[in-house]
């Protein structure tokens, strides 16, 4: 509870506050698995995603703007002394955009729910893949598995064509490509620290007409992680 700004929303980790004009997204310390949020923190988890995600979100600026504005909670007025230390570590402030409504999932191997719909169908999310592929395998070049953003209960994925209906084909297609180089440059990068990002998601939302990178990006709660050194 923050007294000095308005809950705005809870997610099943995170709170959003409005502080200012700006968003106040605080990272807690719940650990969600498949839609369920568990009973059992972790303690510091919230800090590690804030971490984590600001990194990334820094790091692949260049792709495409994104939401944070900082991370420096002393340096926000509208903050209490009182509650710094609350927020230290755990809070990123961040633009306010319009959200879309698709989670953009981003595969690199071929596991999860894409390995059943292959298995069923030849095809994840619409998009056909070649014949013979087993599980774990890498897909290449990515491909981008869209599904809805469910407010509650699970995700449904979707195909390209009902992106489109949903947002626009101008902004699909510009999030389709950002979203595809993000998953390239962070998996790139990831893989030379000894990490294989297998698939991730990730959220757009608009500023006016321009598309900004929303929410977490390439966290452990938004990505699969193996070691690359049992791929």
């Amino acid at each position: 509870e923050l007294p000095f700004a308005r809950r705005l929303g809870s997610g099943k980790v995170r709170e959003i506050f409005e502080l200012g004009q700006d968003l106040l997204l605080v990272a807690s310390d719940r650990v969600s698995a498949f839609d369920v949020v568990m009973q059992e923190p972790i303690p510091g988890k919230g800090q590690v995603l804030t971490e984590t995600a600001a990194f990334w979100l820094r790091k692949l600026a260049h792709v495409v703007p994104n939401h944070l504005l900082s991370t420096d909670v002393d340096s926000w007025p509208e903050v209490p002394p009182a509650y710094r230390e609350l927020l230290r570590g755990r809070s990123m402030r961040c633009r306010r955009c319009r959200p879309l409504p698709v989670e953009w999932v981003v595969r690199g191997y071929l596991t999860g729910s894409g390995w059943q719909d292959y298995q069923r169908h030849g095809a994840v999310s619409g998009v056909r893949l070649p014949a013979g592929l087993q599980h774990a395998s890498r897909i290449d070049p990515p491909i981008l598995t869209p599904s809805t953003k469910a407010a509650s209960g699970h995700d449904e994925p979707i195909d390209f064509a009902q992106v489109e209906a949903l947002v626009g084909p101008p902004v699909a297609q510009a999030a389709r490509a950002a979203a595809l180089r993000l998953y390239q440059e962070g998996a790139a990068y990831a893989l030379s620290r000894g990490i294989v990002v297998a698939d991730t998601k990730f959220e757009f939302g608009l500023d006016g007409d321009r598309l900004v990178l929303i929410d977490e990006c390439l966290t452990p709660d938004s990505s699969r992680f193996w070691p690359a050194a049992e791929v």
